[in-house]
């Protein structure tokens, strides 16, 4: 079996908040953003990391790439751990790993011109390439992402959201990575712009060969672009599988809750669906329930759900399909 490009193992993410306002003898409180997250990442493969606000998609997805850092538990690209890396060796993998951030506009330098901003990842890790070639470099990165070479003077100011987010592409894309991770990378786009991104990441994979993280809230969008998908509550994993086989038969409660708000367009279909909503307001990560923690607002939930905290495991036949519930299904 080859070595996975990104393996995770028990990754946890956790926040020292201090003591509650101004009273030093109350006990120091923890937030879990991320709380024993696993799962691996082949080459050329796309995750989907989907979940409500304040599940850890974005803490878990800055962590991977060195801006949180990690409590414990590891992370391995390409073989080589991550967790607790020196600067300097942090540095010398910066190429093989990049990120695409949510807001296109506040992820550009407002005072540097796009062309100055793409090229400075290859600037920042390559200082010894030529001008030329940068700029030639530069120019090929712009055309592939849908960028006019004319505009390579301007400032993002000057741009569509679209626009600042393909240039927010372009720089992920220039120093040539085997991952990038797109942290909602169209939830700040209008409807028909995120579908001309996510067509362009999908080209821009299968040509360069490229894995992907792909975090959203929305699902019909993940599915669209994902192989497989990891759902995350409270800074853990509900459920993992196959984008068709978890869209079709999702085994966790929380999953299916999600999945059934997502629109179907099919007017008759859409009408004659059952929407579960869920009751209650996600708990806090400072104090997570005991137990598993979806079973304050589960419509399932037994009295031993508050003692037991299920394992990620497979479930049925299909050993990809894992569900972290006692009563799966």
């Amino acid at each position: 079996m080859s070595t996975p490009l990104l393996a995770v193992r028990d990754l946890r993410v956790h926040f020292n908040l201090g003591h509650a306002g101004l009273m030093p003898w109350t006990a120091a409180r923890t937030l879990k953003a991320v709380d024993g997250v696993s799962f691996t990442l082949s080459a050329g493969e796309t995750l989907g990391i989907v979940g409500e606000s304040g599940c850890g998609k974005s803490s878990l997805a800055r962590a991977l790439i060195g801006l949180n850092p990690i409590t414990s538990g590891s992370v391995r690209l390409a073989g080589r751990e991550l967790a607790r890396l020196p600067a300097a060796e942090w540095r010398s993998l910066r190429a093989e790993m990049q990120m695409i951030f949510q807001d296109p506009l506040s992820s550009l330098n407002p005072r540097m011109t796009i062309g100055a901003i793409i090229a400075e990842p290859l600037r920042s890790l390559y200082p010894e390439t030529p001008r030329a070639s940068v700029k030639a470099e530069v120019e090929r990165v712009m055309a592939r992402v849908g960028l006019l070479p004319n505009v390579i003077n301007r400032y993002p100011h000057e741009f569509s959201g679209g626009q600042c987010q393909r240039v927010g592409i372009a720089r992920a894309l220039i120093v040539k990575p085997k991952l990038i991770i797109c942290d909602e990378p169209v939830s700040a786009l209008d409807v028909s712009i995120q579908a001309q991104v996510i067509n362009l990441l999908r080209d821009l994979q299968r040509e360069e060969g490229l894995a992907l993280i792909f975090i959203a809230h929305d699902l019909a969008v993940v599915k669209h672009i994902s192989d497989r998908m990891l759902v995350m509550y409270l800074g853990r994993v509900m459920e993992e599988a196959a984008s068709d086989a978890l869209f079709a038969a999702p085994q966790h409660p929380y999953t299916r809750a999600l999945l059934s708000a997502v629109l179907i367009p099919d007017p008759a279909r859409e009408r004659a669906k059952t929407i579960q909503i869920l009751e209650g307001e996600l708990p806090s990560p400072i104090s997570p329930p005991s137990g598993c923690v979806f079973r304050t607002r589960c419509p399932i939930a037994e009295a031993r759900c508050a003692a037991l905290a299920p394992a990620l495991e497979a479930h049925g036949a299909n050993a990809g399909h894992m569900v972290a519930c006692i009563r799966a299904g």
